[in-house]
């Protein structure tokens, strides 16, 4: 029976391109986000770009109800070897300022609706006897975000949870890759309200493909973490040499905002 990779955030950005990666591997392919026109419009091109079989389905993973609906969506096509949980949300504002609505949002889509998928998913696939599940985090959660306490903290979460089952799942054959990159050219910036912080405006960023190809090659390669990039790596290992309140005051700096 033919299988199924289902995307997550697929209206753009590295959720397009994890669908253009599965797509070119002949795939079939499951994508959803919130924007239903842009999802058709990539269904197109996923089928020139070799997918075997494209389906759409539009869901908002803040909905508490929506994970379920589109994992039972999905399956309902036929087995699933690929989660692909690249949806998140965010938002630049002190805490105590901060939308409550947008923040609760995020924890919804990046915390609950990503744990809700992959506990539908790993059953499933442990059944099917192989699988693969890629969680984009972020380097964002290896570190305290001054400014965006609350999206920091939730991909502290992804890393977290995205580790421990792996390791759970050692000795079978499905797998959990949390991919950690840095800045990274997409509309998340736009949508966060961050085009003028620091670190954004400071370019040379890398583009959401190249980020898409390391994480889709770590997660078939096994490998729990993949952090694209040096410098990304480098900001990683900052918890380990520097003390936890000069830390916080340098990624306050980073990501303040710019007149």
């Amino acid at each position: 029976m033919d299988t199924w990779t289902v995307v997550t955030g697929a209206s753009s950005g590295l959720g397009a391109d994890f669908a253009r990666i599965a797509a070119k591997e002949r795939r079939n392919i499951v994508i959803s986000a919130r924007r239903e026109d842009r999802l058709k419009a990539l269904a197109e091109e996923l089928t020139g770009l070799g997918a075997q079989a494209v389906e759409v389905v539009a869901a908002d993973l803040a909905d508490a109800t929506a994970a379920d609906t589109l994992w039972n969506a999905a399956v309902a096509r036929g087995p699933v070897d690929n989660l692909v949980n690249n949806a998140g949300l965010g938002a630049h504002d002190p805490f105590e300022s901060g939308d409550w609505g947008r923040e609760a949002a995020s924890i919804e889509v990046n915390i609950k609706a990503l744990t809700g998928l992959m506990k539908l998913a790993v059953p499933h696939m442990k059944e099917a006897g192989r699988g693969r599940i890629l969680n984009v985090a972020s380097v964002a959660g290896f570190l305290p975000g001054p400014g965006m306490a609350v999206y920091n903290a939730t991909k502290a979460y992804v890393v977290s949870l995205s580790e421990a089952v792996a390791e759970e799942l050692s000795g079978t054959k499905v797998t959990v890759t949390a991919l950690c990159p840095g800045a990274t050219q997409t509309e998340f910036f736009d949508s966060a309200d961050m085009g003028s912080v620091r670190l954004v405006k400071s370019g040379g960023l890398p583009t959401s493909m190249s980020v898409a190809r390391a994480g889709w090659a770590g997660a078939k390669a096994g490998q729990r973490l993949v952090v694209p990039g040096a410098s990304n790596w480098m900001v990683t290992q900052m918890p380990r040499v520097l003390p936890r309140s000069a830390l916080t005051k340098i990624i306050k700096r980073l990501m303040a905002k710019e007149a």
